[in-house]
């Protein structure tokens, strides 16, 4: 079997995916100084889909990386964040986004998904990293022949090796195998995107603001993109298909319907939706061990989440900041790093603040879609909220734990139950 790279000295870190986890996580490895191969199973580095959300915990992270001003030239610095009942369009809550980088240091940012790819790939290329594209890996293996280290096995029989592998391959990760039996969760809604210039755009639209509509069994998602030249909506709901056990689900005839009964301004962003593809939400069960040997998850194979609390890429972004400090903590004055404590101080700090995130974002879905009397505690819940009350953000937006004792609190659960209705 022939080896290529790895443990000869040639690369320190081999990732295996090619997407915004594994490209920021190979930015923030090399700018310590690491030599780091990516490989991509597709032809062309590229994301697919439309705009992202970025909140301070990430922009932190881009300021460190010195990426910060060019991620503010291509997306857009909303002032609002609000949320409204998809029924009846009024408002329930909002955040003051200003404040709010006030109070966390950094801002609040929209973004295109493809920008945002973009940024880390030419920052890879400045510092270095080798990019390989059309390398698809079928196999991951530790090793021990000579210095320890790990392997990848390609499509094509090739057989790679590094001291250390990060696997960064999605939702779908080959490399998750080692560490549990699992599949991923369907909840059984799906998203339909669209990023639109705005002289597509036949209505009034305020760009300043991210506003969510939230309704029964579906939401909506609607904000600026490209300094405001571009639309971004997302809409989501569950469906009936899906429940019903059809393969195929979350048909176009399906979003016209479970939008039909929303207000007149959700209604009126459906029509720009792309209709030739759509997304379907999975997630997976949290697990708490993401390193086997010198294999280590990152991103989604590590811990894919719904979308509910936007923080999916910024979680990748952030394992790879958490895992660079750690590397460069450990490494000697000879370059040599201690991979072992490395990966222990990563897998002893990241798996917890990613569950609490996947499991708080099932729960938000929840709460997001509720019907009858539990929306209207709900509703009466969320306008009670003061604007600049960051009970609920803290623990998310706040800087990224290095170290367990870091971490912070969560927020406290209201029940539902606390709210009695009044009958008109």
């Amino acid at each position: 079997m022939a080896v290529s790279a790895g443990v000869d000295g040639s690369i320190d870190v081999l990732i295996v995916g090619g997407g915004i986890g594994g490209l920021s996580t190979a930015y923030a490895l090399a700018r310590k100084g690491l030599r780091v191969r990516v490989l991509e199973q597709a032809k062309e580095f590229g994301e697919v889909g439309a705009g992202i959300q970025i909140a301070p915990n990430c922009t932190r992270i881009l300021d460190e990386y010195g990426l910060l001003d060019e991620a503010k030239s291509l997306g857009l610095l909303p002032t609002g964040m609000v949320m409204r009942d998809a029924v009846d369009g009024s408002e329930l809550t909002r955040l003051d986004l200003t404040d709010l980088e006030r109070t966390y240091g950094f801002p609040y940012m929209v973004i295109h998904r493809s920008d945002l790819h973009g940024l880390f790939l030419r920052a890879c290329r400045r510092a270095g990293v080798e990019l390989l594209t059309d390398h698809r890996v079928v196999g991951y293996a530790n090793t021990t022949q000579g210095e320890r280290g790990a392997r990848v096995e390609l499509a094509d029989g090739r057989v790679m090796a590094a001291p250390v592998v990060v696997a960064a391959d999605g939702l779908h990760s080959v490399a998750r195998g080692l560490l549990v039996d699992d599949e991923p969760v369907s909840s059984a809604y799906v998203a339909y995107r669209a990023a639109v210039p705005m002289g597509q755009v036949r209505r009034d639209v305020d760009l300043s603001e991210v506003v969510v509509y939230v309704g029964p069994g579906c939401h909506f998602v609607r904000y600026g993109l490209r300094g405001g030249e571009m639309l971004n909506q997302v809409a989501v709901f569950r469906s009936p298909k899906a429940l019903a056990g059809e393969a195929d689900w979350g048909t176009p005839d399906e979003l016209d319907a479970a939008f039909a009964a929303t207000s007149p301004e959700v209604r009126a962003g459906i029509p720009l939706m792309w209709r030739d593809r759509w997304w379907r939400m999975y997630d997976r069960d949290p697990i708490m061990t993401w390193v086997h040997g010198r294999i280590a998850l990152l991103g989604d194979a590590a811990h894919p989440p719904l979308q509910y609390m936007a923080q999916g890429a910024v979680m990748a972004i952030e394992d790879g900041w958490v895992l660079a400090e750690h590397v460069a903590r450990r490494r000697g004055e000879d370059g040599r790093v201690d991979w072992a404590a490395a990966l222990a101080a990563y897998e002893a700090v990241r798996p917890e603040h990613c569950r609490r995130v996947v499991l708080t974002a099932r729960a938000w879905g929840d709460l997001w879609h509720l019907d009858g009397a539990q929306r209207l505690r709900r509703n009466t819940i969320l306008r009670a909220r003061e604007t600049r009350d960051y009970t609920f953000t803290d623990w998310v937006y706040g800087a990224t734990a290095l170290v367990p004792e870091e971490e912070p609190p969560m927020y406290p659960v209201v029940p539902l139950s606390s709210v009695e209705l009044v009958e008109s």
